[in-house]
Protein backbone atom coordinates (compact mmCIF):
# COMPACT_ATOMS: atom_id res chain seq x y z
CA UNK A 1 0.00 0.00 0.00
CA UNK A 2 2.83 2.38 0.80
CA UNK A 3 4.48 1.96 -2.30
CA UNK A 4 1.23 2.04 -4.00
CA UNK A 5 1.02 5.34 -2.61
CA UNK A 6 4.66 6.92 -3.30
CA UNK A 7 4.12 5.66 -6.74
CA UNK A 8 1.10 7.72 -7.24
CA UNK A 9 2.27 10.71 -5.90
CA UNK A 10 6.03 10.77 -8.12
CA UNK A 11 3.20 9.77 -10.96
CA UNK A 12 0.97 13.14 -10.55
CA UNK A 13 4.37 15.20 -9.48
CA UNK A 14 6.37 14.16 -12.04
CA UNK A 15 3.72 15.36 -14.63
CA UNK A 16 3.06 18.24 -12.91
CA UNK A 17 6.62 19.19 -13.71
CA UNK A 18 6.31 18.11 -17.22
CA UNK A 19 3.44 20.35 -17.65
CA UNK A 20 5.39 23.03 -16.21
CA UNK A 21 8.15 22.68 -18.40
CA UNK A 22 6.31 22.13 -21.08
CA UNK A 23 4.44 25.64 -20.51
CA UNK A 24 7.94 27.13 -19.88
CA UNK A 25 9.67 25.89 -23.41
CA UNK A 26 6.39 27.13 -25.18
CA UNK A 27 6.47 30.88 -23.74
CA UNK A 28 10.08 30.67 -24.48
CA UNK A 29 9.14 29.34 -28.19
CA UNK A 30 6.90 32.24 -28.40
Amino acid sequence: MSTYEALSLMLSFGMLVIAILKFKDNDKNT
